[in-house]
């Protein structure tokens, strides 16, 4: 397995997949020397980023994977690519070693790394991380499955004081040295289970991934309310530092009535009261717990941390408010591509709801949605591939509409709310049978909500 920088400069690396993380890694490749190819199955003309291969002089083809592929000493593979991808087993077989985008980019980032998986709040949780050291006055790379290539950062930022990623199970299952100083664990529920051949057990195993090289010097922050959390991190070798929100703590992050406290090992340090937080609901509080936990790692003093936590205001795509229209409230929780995510979202909203919901299903049940379907939802409005098995588990719950596209149930949970009611995009699915992502599906509705006209009476 080549793991030596110097000999991936001078190896030949194909790079598997032409979407964003794909072309960044071929951009860090070509500028440390490297011979890179970057292949893609699909064609020229629906690759948006193919003229930008083009433009720089990197070698690519489109329309499936040629032999020049193998020619290769190494393969970096993007997140969207499935584990077993033909490409991927016919590496195997020609013996050549696969790694992901984030692997590759951590061989060459010469800081120290802070790593965020989990299934929900990792976007959140990464986010506020980041705005903690910015403000701190450190130079901070915020990279990875939140929307920004890990690669491309460090092209763009050369000398980082610490990198701060988001990583998911499809990076981590091609990691093998991924080693962050720092890493989190924000949650474990059923996600990607078609990825996973319907196993929960595997989906687990890729998140152990992110604390397998650690050591007693690097610290675990991890959800102590979990059970599946608690019983993932036993393996692990680092410092633990569970957080709470249910239950006091000797060490870690905790909640004591009102107010969020950390402690580890200099004393108990107040971080904020939740009264002064921007952010709402027990989930978030478990995000800023992690993410004062991380930063108290790398020495950020705690007046500081608690100053960024009192301004942070959230992530796009995540419960975002987009517009109150005729007495309607409508919120943007694209990045809700899993059941729990939407549980989170339905427990927040205290109003009635018209929820939007659906896309490519990921083989999880529904069945944690229906009690609060019932209590919350008024109706459900169903778009893309998941919406017949959608309509099937919501049957006798809410008013179930079915619609062609987004702007279509935009229109159609407008024509059903009434004032006082939450129109919530919270899909509970993926995007990529409609969309090239969550964010490409949260713009398209939030550009159909701001284009509606006022009825008058309200603005």
């Amino acid at each position: 397995m080549i793991f030596d920088p110097d000999e991936i400069r001078r190896s030949r690396v194909s790079v598997i997949g032409a979407a964003r993380s794909g072309v960044a890694a071929a951009r860090l490749l070509k500028d440390l020397g490297t011979d890179v190819l970057v292949s893609e199955v699909n064609p020229e003309d629906s690759c948006p980023l193919a003229a930008e291969l083009h433009a720089l002089g990197i070698a690519a083809e489109f329309g499936g994977h040629s032999p020049r592929v193998f020619e290769a000493n190494l393969l970096v593979v993007s997140p969207g690519v499935p584990s077993d991808a033909p490409v991927l087993q016919d590496a195997a077989r020609h013996g050549i070693p696969v790694v992901s985008e984030i692997e590759l980019a951590a061989m060459f980032c010469p800081a120290p790394i802070a790593a965020v998986t989990g299934t929900n709040g990792k976007t959140t949780t990464t986010a506020l991380t980041g705005e903690i050291f910015r403000a701190a006055g450190w130079k901070a790379i915020v990279a990875g499955n939140i929307g920004y290539a890990f690669s491309e950062a460090l092209l763009e930022l050369r000398n980082p004081q610490i990198a701060v990623l988001e990583v998911s199970s499809f990076q981590l299952d091609f990691t093998a040295r991924f080693h962050p100083a720092v890493a989190v664990i924000t949650n474990l529920t059923p996600d990607h289970l078609g990825r996973y051949q319907g196993d929960f057990r595997r989906y687990v195993e890729s998140k152990q991934r992110v604390f397998r090289n650690q050591g007693p010097t690097d610290a675990l922050v991890y959800n102590d309310d979990d059970p599946h959390t608690v019983l993932a991190v036993q393996p692990a070798t680092a410092t633990l530092y569970p957080t709470s929100v249910k239950r006091l703590l000797q060490r870690g992050g905790w909640m004591e009535g009102r107010t969020l406290v950390a402690d580890i090992g200099e004393g108990r340090e107040t971080i904020a009261s939740i009264d002064e937080l921007p952010l709402r609901g027990r989930h978030n509080y478990m995000n800023v717990l992690q993410a004062a936990l991380t930063a108290r790692m790398f020495g950020i003093p705690p007046a500081v941390v608690s100053e960024a936590v009192r301004s942070f205001r959230g992530v796009e795509h995540r419960l975002e408010f987009v517009r109150n229209l005729d007495g309607v409230q409508y919120v943007n929780d694209s990045k809700a591509t899993n059941v729990d995510s939407v549980v989170i979202a339905l427990e927040s909203i205290q109003q009635p709801v018209i929820l939007i919901a659906g896309g490519r299903d990921k083989g999880s049940p529904y069945d944690p949605l229906l009690p609060l379907i019932e209590e919350k939802v008024r109706a459900v409005v169903l778009i893309g591939e998941a919406a017949e098995r959608m309509a099937r588990a919501f049957a006798g719950k809410t008013e179930i509409h079915r619609t062609a596209s987004l702007n279509e149930a935009v229109q159609c949970a407008r024509n059903l709310a009434k004032p006082g009611d939450v129109v919530l995009l919270s899909p509970a699915c993926a995007s990529f049978d409609m969309f090239e992502n969550f964010e490409h599906r949260g713009l398209a509705f939030k550009r159909c909500v701001l284009s509606l006209e006022p009825r008058g009476g309200y603005s």
